[in-house]
């Protein structure tokens, strides 16, 4: 099929390159000229993913109408502090037959709203999108490598999601499909936070034990908030939401884990977030789920702190304390 990638970061080029692999058309649409021109030049995205060759069948440009011109699958995977902006750019050139499949983990932070509702809320001017979100434990390095992947992808409309299930699924990546696309998208979206808590403990030198109450407790106050905001709980066991928790607060690949790495060290927020060339969604994230969090009036105490650290008013061994300090209670 015609499938445009909208974003040439990390995830997207991986995606291209997976995609390219299994004989689709790809078109990949890079915000940076140097980028396109380096995948065109080289087949190398030389500032995402130095020393990766990829499928020389992938086209690159910068020209959002080219990139969308013929596509009936558009697959985004921008930042989401620039999903709103991006579909508004694109919208002239989307139809209503196209089907358009959100890889972003994030939520908006000025309106708290997923990525998903993003699209129905801009594209929605003009049409009811056919829309897929999809995520899962998937490493970018390791998908274009063709290590073995399993990820899900969500929809409303279950012909959407098997018409991606299948386009996209191959020897090395697996896709399972889901009509719960809130779980999805939460589970994807606020992993990230409980991965800087994850890194926070290993920047401090503590060991496993409060790595797994971690992973086990972030999970808990996940699905609190996911199955506030309509989704069921199920989904939080699966690939989207224990899966990708599992792989983002214990895999050195993580930014989100390192970004908690380097605060435990005790390295300013500022300070890393400037080093880093990629983003790291947890941060922002965590900001919105906060703000989702009292909406709902769900408790998220591990959520709460790591506020708490990124905004500089605790340190992450008082933060730590803390938590374990809280009042006993039933798991």
């Amino acid at each position: 099929m015609r499938i445009a990638i909208i974003g040439a970061g990390n995830w997207g080029t991986a995606l291209a390159a997976t995609l390219a692999t299994t004989g689709h058309a790809v078109t990949l649409w890079a915000h940076e000229p140097e980028v396109a021109e380096s995948i065109r030049a080289r087949h190398e995205n030389t500032l995402f993913m130095p020393g990766v060759k990829l499928p020389e069948s992938i086209a690159a440009t910068n020209d959002l109408g080219e990139a969308l011109e013929q596509a009936e699958i558009v697959l985004t995977a921008m930042p989401s502090h620039v999903c709103r902006a991006l579909y508004d750019r694109m919208l002239d050139y989307l139809r209503p037959e196209m089907v358009l499949v959100s890889a972003t983990k994030g939520i908006e932070t000025e309106r708290e709203m997923r990525m998903s509702e993003i699209v129905e809320n801009v594209v929605g001017r003009r049409f009811a999108p056919r829309l897929c979100v999809l995520s899962g434990p998937s490493f970018a390095r390791e998908v274009v490598r063709g290590d073995p992947t399993a990820v899900v992808v969500a929809s409303r409309e279950r012909a959407a999601a098997q018409l991606v299930q299948k386009e996209f699924s191959s020897r090395t990546l697996r896709i399972y499909t889901s009509s719960d696309v809130v779980g999805v998208e939460m589970g994807g979206a606020v992993k990230n936070i409980i991965a800087i808590a994850a890194g926070v403990i290993a920047g401090l030198g503590l060991g496993h034990n409060p790595t797994a109450a971690l992973i086990t407790r972030g999970l808990a106050e996940i699905s609190r908030l996911a199955c506030a905001c309509g989704a069921r709980r199920e989904t939080l066991a699966g690939l989207a939401g224990m899966g990708d928790l599992v792989l983002t607060c214990t895999g050195d690949l993580s930014r989100n884990r390192t970004v908690g790495v380097e605060l435990g060290r005790g390295r300013k927020l500022a300070e890393i977030i400037g080093s880093m060339r990629m983003v790291a969604e947890g941060v922002k994230t965590t900001y919105a789920t906060v703000a989702l969090a009292e909406r709902y009036g769900v408790e998220m105490p591990i959520t709460a702190q790591v506020y708490r650290i990124l905004e500089g008013q605790v340190t992450p061994r008082d933060a730590i304390r803390e938590l374990m300090e809280r009042t006993l209670k039933d798991e």
